[in-house]
């Protein structure tokens, strides 16, 4: 039988629609800072405490700390690096929230409460806040503009997101 079924459901794919009338309920400002630990926790467990064990390792053990353990710590902490990087993209790109941000339940979205492109997230929030970060004061700076009224840190700010309860 190769008739369609009149009585099936439509096929087509809909995109989600942005409501803009929708209230937003910005998140709290613990509940961001606990994010950032927790991000910062992961990708230290993930990248920097395997290279940083096999160097320790291989400096106490009498030998030189360029050998193979340091080699290996080297090569884990970069697989584990990787996993961090494929881990946040896949969350970001799925609901704007890093690993934690996602197990805190709030995102990262436009400040008019439309989704953010993972482009938005990672240049503006992250790369051109990471190369303001080198003048001195900045990074102090960008963290009070937290206690402003909407509650937008001042890369916030710079890529035009907030961070609201997911």
């Amino acid at each position: 039988m190769t008739t369609p079924n009149p009585y099936a459901p439509p096929a087509a794919e809909v995109q989600d629609i942005f409501d803009s009338t929708a209230p937003v309920e910005l998140a709290d400002r613990g509940t961001r800072l606990a994010a950032f630990i927790i991000d910062s926790l992961i990708i230290f467990v993930m990248w920097y405490l395997p290279i940083m064990i096999a160097v320790i390792i291989g400096s106490t053990s009498g030998q030189d700390p360029s050998t193979e353990l340091v080699l290996g710590g080297i090569l884990i902490g970069t697989i584990g690096f990787g996993i961090w990087c494929w881990l946040t993209v896949r969350a970001v790109l799925a609901n704007g929230q890093s690993i934690a941000k996602k197990m805190l339940g709030i995102k990262v979205v436009r400040s008019d409460g439309s989704p953010a492109s993972l482009g938005r997230i990672f240049w503006l929030r992250n790369m051109v806040n990471g190369l303001l970060s080198i003048i001195p004061i900045y990074q102090l700076v960008d963290w009070l503009f937290i206690f402003g009224e909407p509650r937008q840190c001042l890369h916030d700010k710079l890529a035009d997101t907030i961070v609201i309860r997911a």
